[in-house]
């Protein structure tokens, strides 16, 4: 195709600067994890094609080397290729090809951009395609950030959420439906829903990594393995999984799937998207609940870290909860472009990887990091307001639904509208109304005992 200039500080190649003069488009480089994990994959199936013979000790040595200088990062400046680019990654595949291969000849004292004695196709890239190898390090990257990061936030957001369930077990406030009064709840029944949505978020991830550590290397081209040895791919995944301490890494159980589709993505960035609307539910409730101080729901303080008004003096306002909803307005939306990309595949190969990395590994870091500063700056210091709750259950008419055995769904009615039409306390109209003695009456409106389920007066 010609000729290209390659800066003369660039262990990247032709193929690579080409790629950076056909995708002028976004100024973002692919995900730094994809370029460690592909880093990874390159020296693993280099000490494999060492062990089958297809690369001599020298070669097998440099390039080892380079490789694992690109998975700890030291050569990232070197990759810069636009992530919106040839859908297969093959472009990214070639920089790391090329990146290696220059920075193992530079090792065993050739010149760079020469292809001797590393070739970037011939011997960096043996018996591995951009097809199978660009997808596969995407999934360990996925893998990778999912298990040691989002994982474990999720897990110390749902203890800390835990935590708050017990310290306010004995805090009783209205329960709210459709924004209106309901029948008490304590505000710990609250706190425990909120540790359980992330419970279940944890578990969902988890389950979708399942999928995610089947890998598609050893597939080649189009699934078939066509060039590659066919152990190949099982032994440089062992590699990999003693390289990585990711013992569920395993090749795909159907190529043609593992190739053809990324529904494992899919699937995570769906896991992602449903942790991003527990999140929004629960950071929305915080706000509504501390709302105030002396003109909102005030059942809750939460911590107070920065002045929330450039005119208003003393406003402080959530801005932690209002971070984490845009966080999950975010999360949802690269979700919506996984899902297109997923489904856009033709026959042997999805061409939208590039995009669904950048929007899966995008959408993990800013769960784990949110996850932390939620729990950070808002939920280990939020506090309750126990005097508040209480006289708001006390005015909560929906209490009059614990009567109801006793004196009936019409009178019990009857009396709440009696009550809020005449702004007076639901125990006086009762009370007034001679329906119950008072030591039925007393039983029937034990607030703490509403919470508790049954039938109170029993």
């Amino acid at each position: 195709m010609g000729e290209m200039q390659v800066p003369a500080n660039a262990y990247y190649g032709a193929q690579t600067q080409r790629a950076v003069e056909n995708f002028p488009i976004s100024d973002r480089a692919i995900p730094d994890e994809v370029i460690r994990a592909l880093g990874e994959i390159k020296a693993a199936a280099a000490t494999v094609n060492h062990r089958q013979g297809v690369l001599d000790d020298d070669r097998y040595s440099a390039i080892a080397r380079a490789a694992r200088e690109v998975a700890d990062g030291a050569l990232t400046s070197h990759f810069p290729v636009d992530v919106f680019q040839t859908g297969s990654g093959t472009s990214s595949n070639m920089n790391a090809n090329e990146v290696i291969a220059n920075r193992a000849i530079e090792m065993l004292g050739g010149t760079i951009g020469s292809k001797d004695p590393v070739h970037p196709n011939d011997h960096v890239n043996a018996g591995q395609s951009s097809n199978d190898v660009f997808p596969t390090a995407v999934h360990l990257a996925a893998y990778h950030s999912a298990s040691n990061g989002l994982l474990p936030a999720l897990r110390r957001l749902r203890t800390a959420l835990a935590r708050k369930a017990d310290e306010f077990s004995a805090v009783v406030k209205p329960g709210r439906t459709h924004l209106m009064d309901a029948t008490p709840v304590t505000l710990g029944q609250e706190f425990s829903g909120y540790s359980r949505q992330i419970e279940l978020g944890a578990d969902r991830i988890a389950a979708a990594l399942e999928r995610v550590a089947e890998l598609p290397l050893g597939g080649t081209a189009v699934g078939t393995g066509l060039n590659a040895p066919p152990d190949q791919a099982e032994a440089i995944i062992a590699e990999l999984r003693r390289q990585t301490g990711l013992d569920e890494l395993r090749e795909a159980g159907n190529h043609f799937e593992a190739q053809g589709a990324r529904d494992a993505l899919v699937e995570l960035s769906g896991a992602c998207k449903v942790v991003a609307v527990s999140l929004t539910k629960i950071a929305n409730d915080l706000r509504w609940l501390g709302s105030g101080p002396r003109t909102g729901i005030g059942e809750l303080q939460l911590p107070e870290i920065q002045p929330g008004s450039s005119i208003m003096p003393g406003k402080v306002n959530p801005v932690v909860p209002e971070s984490v909803t845009q966080v999950g307005a975010q999360v949802i939306g690269n979700d919506v472009a996984v899902t297109i990309g997923g489904m856009s595949g033709n026959f042997e190969l999805n061409v939208y990887i590039p995009l669904i990395a950048r929007n899966v590994l995008e959408s993990l870091r800013l769960l784990t990091t949110t996850c932390h500063n939620f729990v950070d700056k808002c939920i280990a210091g939020i506090t309750a307001d126990a005097q508040r709750a209480r006289e708001l259950v006390e005015k909560d008419l929906a209490i009059v639904t614990a009567l109801v055995p006793a004196i009936g769904y019409d009178m019990s009615a009857t009396l709440a509208k009696r009550a809020m039409s005449e702004d007076r306390p639901l125990r006086e109209v009762v009370a007034e109304a001679g329906v119950l003695s008072d030591a039925e009456l007393d039983r029937q409106l034990d607030i703490k005992r509403m919470t508790e389920g049954g039938v109170l007066g029993e």
